[in-house]
């Protein structure tokens, strides 16, 4: 491995879809850079695997819901990859950092509401503009949607906002970032068996064996469903897909 290798920034990296994309990359050649916010072990362990794999990688804590922190987070940024890979930049963001939130529309409290907005929508949003400088020319920025901005389900109308609110925003990153060769897209995916919401569709077998039935490949997803699809859309076949929206549910409600 050399210091020539792409630096991608995966924001939620210490476990689920964000660890399964860290070492999806990291299986090809490309180091990492995770957040984590309050798993540090967990975050360690998988620094620890992609170095494993004969790449580098380092964890950093942020909260993605505090937007007075992202400066000091990207100085702190800066230092790593000076440090660790004497580079001033990184290739590729990932922001993939959230929780999930279940609660009818009467149901909902605002608190819940503000919550999902700062980590899912504001946040990404001042982050990637925190990030802006540090992202090399010809980078690529990927945005982490769900399934439930096209189906809905009851109880997720807030989170499903929120995801539809950065589905909006990846288009018009795309169209501002274009002068600098920047692509960007967004990744949906259908329901996956995560610790993501409490562990429901991994543990439920039967909200499990529904979305099975709804599914066109007979199943819910895994991680490795995923991580691989983010990972393909940073390599570099394929920089030409830009302000798409690439749903991986396995053809969920169709």
């Amino acid at each position: 491995m050399t210091s020539q290798n792409k630096i991608a920034l995966i924001t939620g990296g210490s476990r689920g879809l964000g660890r399964n994309t860290a070492l999806a990359l990291a299986k090809v050649g490309v180091d990492v850079v995770i957040t984590y916010q309050s798993q540090e072990a967990r975050a360690a362990e998988v620094v620890t695997a992609i170095e494993a794999l004969g790449g580098k990688a380092v964890a950093i804590r942020l909260d993605a819901s505090d937007v007075s922190s992202f400066e000091g987070f990207v100085e702190t940024l800066r230092g790593k990859l000076s440090t660790l890979w004497s580079r001033d930049r990184i290739d590729f963001l990932v922001n993939n950092a959230g929780f999930g939130a279940h609660a009818a529309i009467d149901a909902t409290t605002e608190e819940t509401f503000d919550t999902l907005m700062a980590v899912h929508l504001k946040g990404v949003f001042f982050l990637t503009q925190s990030l802006l400088p540090v992202i090399a020319d010809g980078g690529r920025i990927v945005n982490l949607s769900s399934g439930l901005t096209r189906f809905s389900l009851s109880g997720y109308a807030a989170y499903a906002m929120m995801k539809g609110g950065i589905e909006v925003f990846t288009r018009y990153l795309a169209k501002e970032l274009g002068p600098r060769g920047i692509a960007v897209n967004t990744v949906a995916p259908g329901a996956i068996e995560t610790d993501f919401g409490g562990g429901v569709v991994r543990d439920n077998a039967g909200l499990n064996k529904m979305i099975a039935a709804q599914t066109a490949l007979g199943r819910a997803g895994l991680p490795d469903d995923i991580g691989p699809v983010i990972a393909s859309l940073l390599a570099d076949g394929t920089g030409w897909v830009n302000a798409q929206r690439i749903e991986a549910s396995g053809g969920m409600f169709l």
